[in-house]
């Protein structure tokens, strides 16, 4: 676990700037509910008369009056785009960064084969993940505690949990994509959150892209389909679990033959 316990180490200062970063956003979000409750309803029919804009963020299926609803868009947009810029940013620099930094050959000298080096890093990334996302729950359901509002249990567990799962599949993808590069992964990475967000709203708004659900990891994060559904599609979550550990099996393909350099 020696690998695990120096990843973790080295990447303390990313994860508190990012967590830092998230769970303030979140926080803000929630507490300014209640300021916005009274004017909720004029938004309602504000949005619901804006065409392709409303049902790119599934805003025409959901109520801002309610915190369930606000929640879903609102704080919906803050985990799912900063946690996938974090969880893809954890996974595409990983294994690459060995090279980039030559500190690979230091390492790979040591009696450790490569495959406990690729899962100890796979367990660093993954245990990041899991843990930014319990503490931005327990801060979401602190927060709603401190507003007075009553906590809506259910919805707000498959919000996260479909976040996570996000995050676990982007991570997954990147992962895999670091063990083919050799320097820094960051634009790719980001690129590849920035793409699977952009083609959730392109399936949103044209019934001809709406295929594109089941290719990117935001088609099961649907706010509006988890409040009304009160369930995740499992379909779509078997898809991007399954591209989560063709990533991962891409990068022991890779990686354990490799030529490092």
């Amino acid at each position: 676990m020696t690998i695990v316990k120096h990843e973790l180490k080295q990447g303390k200062t990313a994860f508190l700037i990012w967590l830092a970063s998230i769970g303030s956003l979140l926080g803000v979000c929630i507490f300014l509910f209640p300021e916005m409750k009274a004017q909720m309803e004029g938004i309602n029919e504000i949005f619901s008369s804006m065409g392709s804009f409303t049902a790119a963020f599934g805003m025409d299926q959901l109520n801002f009056g309610s915190l369930v609803g606000y929640y879903a868009v609102e704080c919906g947009n803050v985990l799912g785009l900063g946690g996938a810029f974090f969880a893809a940013l954890c996974g595409v620099d990983i294994l690459s960064k060995e090279e980039k930094g030559r500190t690979a050959e230091f390492l790979l000298m040591h009696p450790v084969s490569r495959r406990r080096v690729i899962t100890e890093k796979l367990m660093a990334v993954i245990i990041q993940i899991t843990a930014m996302n319990l503490i931005l729950y327990a801060l979401s359901v602190g927060c709603m505690a401190a507003i007075g509002e009553s906590i809506p249990w259910k919805t707000i567990t498959l919000l996260h949990l479909a976040y996570y799962l996000l995050q676990i599949e982007l991570a997954g993808i990147c992962f895999g994509v670091s063990a083919f590069i050799r320097k820094s992964g960051i634009g790719i990475g980001l690129g590849i959150a920035a793409m699977m967000y952009f083609l959730n709203l392109i399936a949103n708004i044209a019934e001809v892209a709406e295929f594109l659900k089941y290719i990117t990891p935001f088609g099961y994060c649907e706010g509006a389909d988890i409040v009304t559904n009160g369930s995740l599609d499992g379909v779509m979550v078997v898809i991007g679990m399954g591209l989560c550990i063709i990533g991962i099996a891409a990068a022991y393909l890779k990686y354990t033959p490799k030529d490092i350099q």
